[in-house]
């Protein structure tokens, strides 16, 4: 089945594409529009994000909307995360501003969350989501990932940032390959 993806975050991109593409999908890149994310859940974002994608295209459009949430914090960034300092997309200012917005807290608890929305040109949608339990470190650690992989110690990997696992490592553990497997299920009985 021919989909786009939509995102403006390259790394994202790929992580989506390296899980579909072996299940037989054609993933095409397409230029779409960028969307406000105005939601106040995760899933309402990646709804706002799918649905704009599958008009633009004319093809199923898969769309996340992913964040952290700090317990410390009641829950923040949250659906801001990936604007959580000011700037959309900073990724070393989010992740200053956590580590200064924890800077006194032993309370470090964390997860993240995905939601994954795909919407078809006839209106039909699938909608999955998953977490990711652990921590947030004191410093950044790791070269891999994106976003806040270098801070988060997630609960299956003990002493080990996401940024610092294997692609694989990650898909198997993170919250959007946990999403990913369930969308992908239910794709199937599409």
């Amino acid at each position: 089945m021919d989909m786009v993806i939509a995102t403006h975050n390259a790394k994202k991109r790929a992580e989506l594409a390296r899980i579909l593409q072996p299940l037989g999908h054609n993933i095409l890149d397409i230029a779409l529009p960028e969307v406000d994310e105005t939601g106040s859940t995760f899933v309402e974002n990646a709804r706002l994000k799918a649905v704009a994608g599958c008009e633009a295209s004319g093809l199923p459009c898969i769309a996340d909307d992913s964040g952290l949430c700090v317990d410390a914090l009641n829950g923040a960034p949250g659906v801001y995360s990936a604007r959580y300092a000011g700037e959309h997309g900073n990724d070393a200012a989010n992740n200053a501003k956590i580590l200064a917005d924890l800077h006194d807290s032993s309370v470090r608890i964390a997860r993240f969350v995905c939601a994954i929305c795909c919407v078809f040109p006839d209106g039909r949608e699938i909608v999955a989501e998953g977490t990711c339990e652990g921590s947030i470190g004191h410093k950044l650690e790791g070269e891999d990932g994106f976003g806040y992989d270098p801070l988060f110690l997630p609960a299956e990997a003990p002493g080990k940032t996401m940024a610092q696992l294997s692609a694989e490592q990650k898909d198997a553990i993170s919250h959007r390959g946990r999403a990913m497997e369930i969308f992908v299920k239910k794709l199937e009985g599409f």
